[in-house]
């Protein structure tokens, strides 16, 4: 339910946006709007309040409320253009070492990607899993029990609905629990191909991704991806023709560290090309419920019709919509559904009870979509934000992607700069951010970066980016 100072909020952020109230004009004073809504001082103040967070307005001593010169984006960064031809994957340890970075107090976190757990409705979770402690009887299937594949009944259940609002109708019994996204990921892979074949990933791709093709041994075939639009079809096309490929692995909605949404015309389509040469396709859903907008965009699979005959392996988890310490993550792998159970038995026979046993709770609850609302609003402020500061810190030269979902962001800096180095610099200064060459089997995007911008606060993002300006100025 949308709050009265929320309502404030919207009410002036509409009239901006429609042009109505025009950058440097003075919005309606705090009485005018009190009295024209009926409401009180008090409640419109912190709609103000919430206004200035968002960048929209900003105060003026003794003179009241102004519309804020709106950031214009810039152009986000030209379709990659990787080598495409299969490559072994041969990653360094960085992506390790971000992830053990992520655990210094004293860093600024921009480079891994963990979502902002410092809100009341995850706190809830500890509430829940204490509560669940309490009751444990010690029978079956309590606490101290195995939970084996494919994992809690009621867990699956809870995400075989809200699977309906990808657009995907599944049964709870052709749902395996992981743990984590990148678990499921790891798995359905094992189950399409063996070592030494071919697999096509999105250019510039998640370094999970790159990270479970190498140890797989596979090779991998970066295909073009834009922006705005996602992998390039033509592209895709071309590659299959020429290259004997086994499966693609892409993240169509809100991917890392794009942030693209593809469209549910090229979602058909794609499932339509790879359908026809059997290819089967690993979609990533992890950011999916992250979306901007009220409604999260439908999955590939909800293009799937053949039930059995299914090429689409889907993958997700709670790690970047609510909590990654709960390692809860779900594979809904179609026809290799047998040969992802055996393979989950083998790797780590089951899953963790608690937190699968929290997970389940919290979701019957309902707590879960008043969270994602929360989360959602707070993200896109956080973006809109950082934009706000690229503008302010930043050289002008620079292309960055403008997300409409999720919490990371692409920045192309000048042809100068080394990433790399950049990332060296600016570790000295204690921030911590994504290089480039990161995500990329060849060691392209030299110049770009990735930053997560929904973990750290206002305060840190700031100092953050004077001193990255500062240091890509030195160039």
């Amino acid at each position: 339910m949308t709050t009265r100072y929320q309502q404030v909020a919207d009410h002036i952020s509409d009239q901006i946006h429609a042009g109505l109230l025009k950058a440097g004009e003075k919005t309606p004073s705090v009485r005018q709007c009190a009295n024209e809504m009926g409401l009180s001082i008090s409640t419109v103040i912190r709609g103000y309040e919430l206004l200035q967070d968002q960048m929209l307005i900003e105060p003026r001593p003794q003179s009241g409320f102004y519309v804020r010169n709106q950031y214009q984006p810039s152009q986000p960064p030209e379709i990659s253009q990787p080598l495409v031809r299969p490559s072994e994957v041969n990653l360094d340890n960085l992506a390790v070492t971000l992830l053990q970075l992520s655990q210094e107090k004293n860093i600024i976190q921009l480079g891994t990607a963990p979502p902002n757990t410092d809100v009341a409705s995850v706190k809830h979770l500890s509430r829940i899993m204490s509560k669940i402690i309490r009751e444990d009887t010690h029978e079956p299937n309590g606490v101290a029990d195995y939970d084996p594949p494919p994992g809690n009944t009621n867990l699956r259940r809870q995400i075989a609905r809200r699977m309906i609002n990808a657009g995907v109708n599944v049964h709870p019994d052709e749902i395996i629990i992981t743990t984590g996204c990148q678990e499921a990921m790891t798995l359905c892979i094992r189950a399409v191909t063996k070592p030494g074949d071919t697999v096509l990933v999105e250019s510039p791709s998640y370094f999970g991704t790159l990270k479970a093709i190498e140890s797989l041994g596979l090779k991998a075939l970066e295909i073009p991806t834009d922006a705005k639009n996602g992998i390039s079809l033509a592209a895709l096309e071309l590659a299959i023709r020429e290259w004997k490929v086994t499966a693609c692995i892409l993240t169509p909605n809100f991917s890392n560290p794009l942030g693209y949404c593809m469209s549910d015309k090229n979602k058909q389509k794609l499932r339509h090309i790879l359908k026809k040469k059997d290819i089967a396709i690993i979609e990533d859903d992890i950011y999916s419920e992250l979306t901007y907008s009220t409604q999260r965009p439908k999955a590939i699979k909800a293009y799937d019709e053949d039930g059995e005959a299914s090429n689409v392996l889907l993958c997700s988890s709670l790690s970047k919509s609510l909590s990654p310490g709960l390692r809860i993550g779900w594979a809904i792998p179609g026809r290799w559904l047998k040969q992802v159970t055996h393979l989950k038995v083998s790797s780590s026979m089951a899953g963790a009870t608690l937190p699968a046993l929290t997970a389940a709770r919290y979701l019957e609850m309902g707590i879960f979509d008043r969270h994602l609302r929360q989360m959602r609003r707070f993200y896109k402020e956080q973006r809109d934000y950082f934009l706000h500061l690229v503008s302010l810190h930043l050289p002008k030269d620079i292309r960055h992607t403008h997300p409409e979902g999720g919490y990371v962001i692409w920045l192309e800096l000048n042809k100068k700069i080394d990433s790399m180095l950049l990332y060296e610099q600016a570790l000295k200064e204690n921030i911590c951010i994504a290089p480039g060459p990161l995500f990329s089997v060849s060691g392209q995007y030299k110049n770009f970066v990735r930053i997560n911008y929904g973990k750290a606060t206002r305060k840190q993002l700031e100092k953050a980016m004077i001193v990255l300006g500062r240091l890509i100025a030195s160039y």
